[in-house]
């Protein structure tokens, strides 16, 4: 493994590449010692553990499900500079009640959806506190109508859920920096797909990220606008060159 201050310089997609989960969680600890006393350390680890319990067997094409967790949550800590520990548990746990709720819970696997959800979601508050579970909740989607569009049911519910939970608005704006600007890490029929989900968000995160109340300061604010930026360069390289030529180059 790296030297701490070696791997604390890396950008997390290039931890991820070479040193994988093992990697992530080093960096995750070393950003939560640098910032977190014990008791706060002790919630996040808590987290971190209910988080790769409950995705222990999920995977995001090459590499465990945990690892985007990770990223989510470190992007927070590194980048946005934030130091709300209930923000970066629900970060850890921003998918736990959308994709194991039954499990979450201790509910049978074949339990409704919805009574599931909500379950999971008083299992969060249980464990953490009910405003983890609030934040949770607001970037966890709802079961879909199948006779609608899934993107675009998507981006309504993110416009709702966001509009009122600007903390929110910081889980998944990493969560969508980790996917969009991340997709070049993507492999097979999940590029296209991932580009046309993602795409129609970025004007919505625009807004968002530059609305008075989303608890960001300047300098995160700019850096999240420049990686929107990276990010639709990329869906276009995807979806707007034809077929045989070259994608547009990425910095």
């Amino acid at each position: 493994m790296a030297s701490p201050t070696y791997l604390m310089s890396m950008p997390l997609h290039a931890v991820t590449e070479v040193y994988g989960e093992a990697g992530l969680r080093d960096r995750f600890r070393l950003e939560v010692a640098a910032r977190f006393g014990a008791a706060d350390q002790a919630r996040l680890a808590t987290a971190l553990e209910l988080a790769a319990s409950l995705h222990r067997d999920d995977r995001r094409v090459r590499e465990p499900y945990l690892n985007h967790l990770l990223r989510v949550a470190i992007r927070i800590i590194c980048y946005y500079s934030v130091t709300d520990v209930d923000v970066i548990v629900a970060a850890l746990l921003h998918d736990a009640v959308e994709d194991h709720p039954a499990e979450l819970a201790g509910l049978p696997a074949e339990t409704n959806r919805a009574v599931a959800t909500e379950a999971g979601l008083a299992e969060v508050a249980r464990r953490f506190n009910p405003r983890v579970a609030r934040l949770v909740a607001a970037v966890t989607n709802p079961e879909y109508d199948p006779g609608r569009d899934r993107d675009e049911q998507y981006l309504a519910h993110l416009t709702e859920s966001l509009d009122r939970e600007p903390w929110a608005r910081v889980i998944k704006v990493s969560d969508f920096t980790d996917n969009g600007v991340g997709i070049i890490h993507t492999t097979g029929e999940k590029v296209q797909r991932s580009a046309r989900k993602y795409r129609p968000l970025v004007p919505l995160f625009r807004d968002l990220i530059t609305r008075p109340d989303t608890p960001l300061d300047a300098e995160a604010r700019e850096h999240i606008l420049d990686q929107i930026d990276l990010a639709e360069q990329r869906f276009a390289a995807i979806l707007d060159n034809p077929p045989g030529l070259p994608a547009a180059p990425h910095r």
